[in-house]
């Protein structure tokens, strides 16, 4: 039996909207259907009525400038995202978590909205998103919408994004300015389990020895994509040292919410490799800028 009946290929948002107001329900959006197709199969997603094939929506492949912002389609591949110049350019942080997603069979077929869009505490495309000050365009029959990009969040698993009214179509960065830079790493299981057992990415902008401005993202941090607002807010104006180092770490495990996962990482461990992690990328990003 099919976990679907009928298969939509919309060409456009227009195509698109009209079938989310008039095709039978439920319904769901689908890309490289790399996490999709297998909730399916292994009874982990309900079965839908009706598949909406989104990587033929042209809005949704457009990656370019647009003003002081660069648009990222959430229908291209992972790979097309990384191989991009002005990615590397512009947001070396999602540069360097795209290349780590799944192997790179998976990035061919795979999209950056279809990472996101699974909400997930710990994606590597979402986890530097947040980062890098995001912004998360969606349309639906309601009409279109720009929000932060942490707002697409409400729980593990759990999206903002109205189900079967709504689909991403795509984000906004900031462009990158002198002196600005971003870096992303992650911890794994030594076996090559794709899921990391944390990660972390870094944006900030120095003026001289001082940090002028800071994100820092952390996964899995709590049930969504955690910032530590508070770290940055300790860090913002401060001079670069082991000092200031020392400080943001302990600040870090004081308000980050690490859970114990029996296939990745107990929370102990995670908050034993944080500190270490963290002045890595806060270095990298540092050195960068």
């Amino acid at each position: 039996m099919s976990n679907w009946q009928t298969y939509l290929q919309p060409k456009n948002l227009s195509e698109a909207v009209e079938a989310l107001a008039t095709a039978p329900k439920p319904l769901v959006p689908i890309a490289g259907g790399t996490d999709l197709m297998i909730d399916l199969e292994q009874g982990r997603h309900a079965p839908v009525h009706t598949l909406l094939d989104v990587t033929g929506i042209q809005e949704m492949l457009a990656l370019e400038i647009r003003g002081e912002q660069l648009f990222i389609g959430a229908g291209i591949a992972v790979n097309k995202v990384v191989n991009h110049p002005e990615v590397s350019k512009h947001a070396q942080a999602l540069y360097e978590a795209g290349s780590l997603i799944a192997g790179p069979q998976v990035r061919n077929v795979a999209t950056l909205g279809g990472n996101v869009a699974h909400a997930l505490p710990a994606a590597d495309g979402t986890i530097s998103l947040t980062a890098l000050g995001a912004e998360a365009e969606i349309t639906g029959i309601h009409g279109a919408r720009r929000i932060p990009f942490q707002e697409l969040f409400v729980g593990p698993g759990k999206s903002s994004i109205k189900q079967g009214e709504e689909i991403l179509v795509g984000f906004y960065l900031p462009l990158k300015k002198d002196h600005q830079a971003s870096a992303f790493k992650r911890i794994m299981r030594p076996q090559g389990v794709a899921l990391p057992i944390i990660n972390l990415a870094v944006w900030l902008e120095r003026d001289g020895d001082t940090i002028k401005d800071i994100r820092i993202a952390i996964g899995p941090g709590g049930p969504t994509p955690y910032r530590a607002k508070e770290t940055e807010k300790l860090l913002a104006g401060r001079i670069m040292n082991d000092e200031t180092i020392q400080l943001a770490q302990e600040s870090i495990l004081a308000h980050v919410g690490f859970r114990s996962s029996a296939r990745r990482a107990s929370a102990d461990y995670r908050r034993h490799i944080v500190e270490g992690l963290f002045k890595d990328v806060l270095q990298t990003a540092w050195d960068r800028a």
